[in-house]
């Protein structure tokens, strides 16, 4: 009884410490919920990656819970003052508790694999989207170290903004004009490599409105810092203004001129709009490392 007082006290302190670390983790999170995008996603794809996310991570404190709870037990039971702390040397042999913490990692082990392996064939990026909606197709091309973005149906064009209309799946076609980076927009999902001569594929969509960060997530070079962008979710009626707008820009852009735009550039460049004035911009971009002999 002694010994037993004390054990059911130090399992009471643990779990209320656990506790106040979870709530205090809780408040933080919801506090900051805007700066940490990937466990708060504006998206189905991302609303998808983050519960994986945690259902790995709850599948993983199943055994770092026991670990700090016994780390303290036993730290209690066989401290040097306690008469009752028999050590028993034989217990390393003891085959059942082997099988217990060999067993136990490596069936959560079998269990997150299983989870990670099915969710990777859901969510595999070159997947479209199955919805009521049409699919937006938007082309990418990353620039040393600016992001444009190609509306091939509605002839424009725009450099560091993307605009997206709200509940609609948007295929992302992407390639590069400079070293490989790497397509991120973290409220709404996947990131995907942009590479030259390669034509690298991302479906997304986004269920709220508001403005949300993009980013390169690979280092490209020493403006990398600057290559950043805005993408906008709006709904449907505002989407076509945006659209309306961008085809009465002063700004053309066709080969001549996105060969001026592709030269490396230190700096954030602010948002712009183009009036597209040649609709195989992105096929050119994706062969002219391939053939350059065809396109001199």
């Amino acid at each position: 009884m002694r010994v037993f007082k004390p054990v059911v006290s130090l399992l009471l302190l643990s779990g209320l410490i656990l506790l106040a670390i979870l709530l205090l983790q809780f408040f933080e999170l919801s506090h900051f919920q805007s700066y940490i995008a990937i466990l708060f996603p504006k998206g189905m794809i991302g609303v998808k990656e983050a519960d994986l996310l945690l259902i790995i991570q709850a599948i993983m404190l199943i055994v770092v819970f026991p670990v700090y709870l016994f780390t303290f037990l036993f730290s209690w039971l066989y401290r040097s003052d306690n008469p009752h702390g028999i050590y028993d040397p034989d217990l390393i042999d003891h085959r059942v508790a082997e099988y217990f913490w060999w067993g136990t990692p490596l069936v959560l082990t079998a269990v997150i694999c299983s989870i990670t392996v099915i969710r990777t064939y859901q969510l595999d990026p070159f997947k479209p989207i199955v919805s009521d909606v049409p699919a937006k197709r938007i082309q990418v091309v990353a620039l040393q170290w600016k992001w444009l973005f190609i509306y091939p149906e509605e002839k424009i064009a725009s450099l560091n903004f993307v605009q997206l209309p709200l509940n609609t799946p948007i295929h992302f076609e992407i390639t590069a004009d400079a070293p490989m980076n790497s397509f991120w927009i973290p409220h709404l999902g996947s990131q995907i490599y942009a590479m030259p001569k390669m034509r690298s594929e991302l479906y997304l969509i986004a269920d709220a409105e508001g403005d949300f960060p993009g980013y390169s997530a690979n280092i490209s070079g020493t403006g990398f810092s600057d290559m950043h962008f805005i993408a906008r979710v709006s709904n449907q009626e505002a989407f076509e203004e945006w659209v309306a707008l961008a085809k009465k820009s002063s700004e053309n852009l066709d080969i001549p001129s996105f060969e001026l735009l592709a030269r490396p550039q230190e700096g954030y460049l602010a948002p712009k709009t183009y009036r597209l004035q040649d609709e195989t911009l992105f096929d050119y971009v994706l062969m002219k490392y391939m053939y350059p002999q065809a396109i001199q």
